[in-house]
């Protein structure tokens, strides 16, 4: 396994994710004529199509021909404009609106069953009892236990309209008889604030992994509870968020800005500027703050952190992020599918675009990110390159780089331990998630005497559940993995997942937390160290 194999996903998704959105929709129908005007081109296009359609000799799929040509339109054009056929409009409109229909339950199939690994709080599932390890023997009397179904499947059974219900028979560990739930299907949130809670007694943390047409409501919510509990200043983890709407940045920007401070302008191919500016509803415009960067974090994640490094607010902790200055706007197609045009350039107070070039094309844009591992950058902040004529000065004097993401006023390096090539693949296949859902399987009530709060404080994973894991994934895999050069990184993945499973939101990342090398550096920053 190689790096580029482990983030050539991670990089493509960026491609299509990490877009700085304007909102609404355009649709073309609804435009001026001269949208629609004679054009030898587009009737050349149309034409071909036409012929194909009617005139070639072997039946064609002219629909997924038009697929590729717009594709190939759009990537001679720049990374970040991208097509949405009409099958996955439903997905990424889901994704950022923040929310779907369902009944809210987390699983995966174990043995042939659609296994429970939590029920979302709140939830449909949650309310009426459903709990973690119960399996779902059918739905609306279907029986679906030993069906050889896909996840797809099984989703487009549980979905549906909302205020419909979906009659469920579960089996339980324990139970003489299957149980019957009714569940009424509900708005189901998807969380875009992964974690919220105190590192110190003064200082908060909030990790926010998109920005969501939700993503204001839900950093408002948590930070009025941060506040609660004593909260003075804040750490901001922006480090893996790949972007999300403009209006969301802009509104959480606004929220540690004064008054008519300048969050960012944009700029289109006439020319035509429109400025952005802090109001008067800040809640925390005095307060210290730090922004959680790294090279995954982009479009409306430096948005925030420009605006708040251009305006001498805050300390920006990390790595040099993406590199993404260009903004989408989303316009249907008129057949279901989309497409996201960029339409303007944005730039940070001072000026700076921070985009980086794609003039060599797609492949060699993506390819950055190999640059800057095996250039050292992602170790050695000497090694950045930065360009004399793109410096610019913020008003206090602190001089920043445009041309290729936001340089961190504080760097620091990737930790080869915990995110190194094996544990990532082990985490994104499943295997850990996997492995820890079976081991809870064999005796959840082991851990009934843990709070939360112990848990993550006191619980100890032994050497016998990392070698338990190890011949989990040699069975699965038929490979030959050892744990001796990562035992105690695989102690905090296993962890972490076993409190994700048993606590839910934020257990997880708090637990990572512990021994994450940027907290460190921020816990000394903000004790003055």
């Amino acid at each position: 396994m190689t790096f580029k194999k482990k983030y050539l996903p991670l990089l493509l998704g960026l491609g299509i994710a990490a877009g700085i959105f304007i909102g609404g929709k355009l649709n073309f129908s609804d435009k001026p004529d001269r949208l629609f005007s004679s054009n030898s081109k587009k009737e050349k296009l149309n034409r071909l199509i036409d012929y194909i359609d009617y005139e070639y000799v072997d039946d064609v799929n002219t629909d997924s021909i038009v697929d590729v040509t717009v594709n190939g339109i759009l990537e001679n054009l720049d990374p970040h404009s991208v097509y949405i056929p009409k099958a996955d409009m439903q997905r990424v409109t889901e994704n950022m609106k923040g929310d779907f229909v369902g009944i809210g339950i987390s699983f995966y199939t174990y043995n042939d069953t659609i296994t429970v690994i939590r029920t979302i709080e709140g939830s449909p599932s949650d309310k009426v009892g459903i709990q973690g390890g119960d399996r779902i023997i059918t739905a609306d009397g279907d029986s679906i236990f030993g069906k050889d179904l896909s996840n797809s499947d099984i989703i487009k059974k549980l979905k549906g309209p909302i205020d419909t219900k979906v009659k469920l028979e579960v089996y339980r560990k324990g139970e003489p008889k299957l149980l019957t739930f009714s569940v009424k299907r509900d708005h189901i949130p998807i969380r875009s604030v992964d974690a919220a809670y105190m590192l110190t007694e003064t200082l908060g943390y909030i990790k926010i992994n998109r920005f969501a047409e939700s993503t204001y409501k839900e950093f408002k919510e948590e930070l009025r509870k941060l506040k609660k509990s004593g909260v003075e200043d804040l750490v901001l983890d922006l480090r893996g968020n790949p972007g999300g709407f403009l209006t969301i940045a802009e509104k959480i920007v606004d929220e540690f800005l004064e008054d008519e401070k300048l969050i960012l302008f944009t700029k289109n191919k006439r020319g035509n500027i429109q400025k952005s500016y802090a109001t008067s509803k800040g809640d925390f415009e005095t307060s210290k703050v730090y922004v959680l960067i790294d090279e995954n974090s982009a479009s409306a994640s430096e948005i925030v952190a420009g605006a708040l490094q251009d305006n001498d607010r805050g300390i920006i902790v990390g790595r040099r992020s993406y590199g993404k200055g260009l903004v989408q706007r989303e316009m249907n197609l008129g057949d279901g599918s989309a497409v996201r045009l960029t339409v303007s350039r944005y730039y940070t107070p001072t000026g700076r675009s921070i985009q980086r070039s794609y003039e060599n094309g797609n492949k060699d844009y993506y390819d950055d990110y190999f640059e800057r591992l095996s250039s050292g950058e992602f170790l050695d902040p000497e090694k950045i390159e930065v360009a004399d004529s793109l410096k610019f000065t913020t008003p206090k004097g602190k001089v920043v780089y445009g041309g290729g993401g936001i340089i961190p006023d504080v760097f620091v390096p990737l930790d080869l331990s915990m995110q190194n090539e094996t544990l990532t693949f082990l985490q994104r296949r499943g295997f850990v998630s996997n492995f820890v859902f079976e081991e809870l399987e064999k005796n959840r009530h082991a851990y009934d005497d843990f709070s939360r709060k112990d848990f993550i404080n006191n619980f100890e994973v032994t050497d016998d559940f990392v070698l338990a894991f190890q011949d989990y994934l040699n069975a699965k895999t038929n490979a030959n993995i050892t744990f001796v050069a990562y035992n105690d990184e695989v102690k905090q993945y296993i962890k972490a997942t076993l409190a994700s499973q048993l606590y839910s939101k934020g257990a997880f990342e708090e637990v990572l937390n512990k021994s994450d090398i940027v907290i460190e550096e921020v816990l000394k920053l903000d004790a003055g160290l």
